[in-house]
């Protein structure tokens, strides 16, 4: 499925690496032989899969904030990654409403430091950017946003991220041209589920506290529609994207969609009828009577780029990444190996 001599004993800077996805990447990195170095924020929660996983014992690990260019720059040329995969980020819409200020500091400023920072940088050959669905102008109708649509963004969470891709792009174009060795791409992905995801306001994590502690579900918007995918779909992409723009550098400079089939873009309540469904019989779930900020209620994603160019499409339907995901949870509140757990998720991915 990938190009492990890519990735044998390649430097890897991932920022972001103790966050949800983060740790997926680093983890699976590590397997193909990457030399993996992180530069993130503690973990959000407790529990959190970075430690669960024991990441910390596999990569180079910077405890520091994306914000601080100075500590960014210092790192960067200390480590001389020759990847770097951008994933830090304040990744929640409500707690964007919050602190609008402190996630524009980290998704936008962030991006420009990341970037900024690799422009001094001899060893870097290629930069893949992380942003979001969420980075395009959401018109709420049925349509499947193309890497061509403009970037938008309704919430500061949301508009954050087409920041990020605006951003991205000039850089790109600014200071990564054809006369430069270094290729920059960004990625677009859609709702990430998996297990080891603990953080507040999203739902599958927000189903398993409450299931696992025999709690009644509380969901804030049950009909929105939502592209879901299990987190090792558009992971797969990075992989495979970062392949190709270390092959052919000037091919690939562009905006990436990593979404699911459309089969797989579902609302809210079908997601949570099947994950009780597959937790047990005593799994409920109900409307929450609270008023919320806004939400999209419809996004999709048009992933033909990424299936013509890069060869990549989604491997798992719906119900196999909600099995897989439950799964997972079960196997650690029951006190399973969660590492290999995990492992034979990704080696069963592969060969799917």
């Amino acid at each position: 499925m990938f190009n492990q001599e890519i990735w044998e004993n390649r430097r890897v800077l991932i920022t972001g690496h103790t966050g949800f996805k983060g740790s997926w990447l680093s983890f699976w990195l590590t397997q193909l032989g990457a030399k993996v170095i992180g530069y993130a924020l503690d973990p959000l929660k407790d529990p959190n899969l970075f430690n669960v996983l024991d990441n910390h014992k596999r990569i180079i690990d910077h405890r520091k904030d994306i914000r601080d260019l100075v500590t960014l720059e210092k790192i960067i040329q200390s480590a001389q990654p020759e990847i770097i995969i951008h994933m830090a980020a304040q990744s929640l819409v409500r707690e964007s409403y919050k602190d609008p200020v402190g996630t524009y500091e980290t998704n936008v400023l962030g991006t420009v430091n990341i970037l900024e920072a690799s422009r001094k940088c001899d060893s870097i050959r290629v930069i893949l950017v992380i942003t979001s669905d969420k980075c395009y102008e959401n018109r709420e109708i049925d349509y499947n946003y193309s890497e061509s649509d403009p970037m938008g963004g309704y919430d500061p969470y949301s508009s954050s991220k087409g920041c990020a891709e605006l951003i991205t792009s000039a850089y790109a174009r600014s200071f990564f041209d054809d006369s430069t060795s270094v290729t920059v791409a960004s990625a677009r992905a859609g709702n990430v589920i998996g297990g080891g995801d603990w953080a507040l306001d999203r739902i599958i994590p927000d189903a398993m506290r409450a299931f696992s502690e025999g709690n009644t579900l509380q969901v804030r918007h049950p009909a929105s529609i939502r592209p879901w995918q299990h987190v090792l779909e558009p992971l797969s992409g990075y992989i495979i994207l970062c392949e190709k723009m270390w092959d052919q550098p000037s091919n690939f400079s562009e905006g990436w969609n990593f979404g699911p089939e459309d089969e797989s873009v579902r609302t809210v309540q079908d997601v949570t009828d099947k994950i009780s469904e597959l937790w047990d019989d005593h799994a409920v779930w109900k409307r929450s009577d609270g008023n919320y900020p806004h939400e999209a209620t419809l996004l999709k994603l048009d992933i033909t780029k990424a299936r013509e160019q890069l060869s990549w499409e989604p491997k798992w339907a719906l119900e196999t990444a909600l099995e897989k995901t439950v799964s997972w949870y079960k196997g650690y509140y029951n006190g399973e190996n969660v590492l290999k757990m995990s492992l034979m998720q990704i080696e069963e991915y592969q060969i799917s």
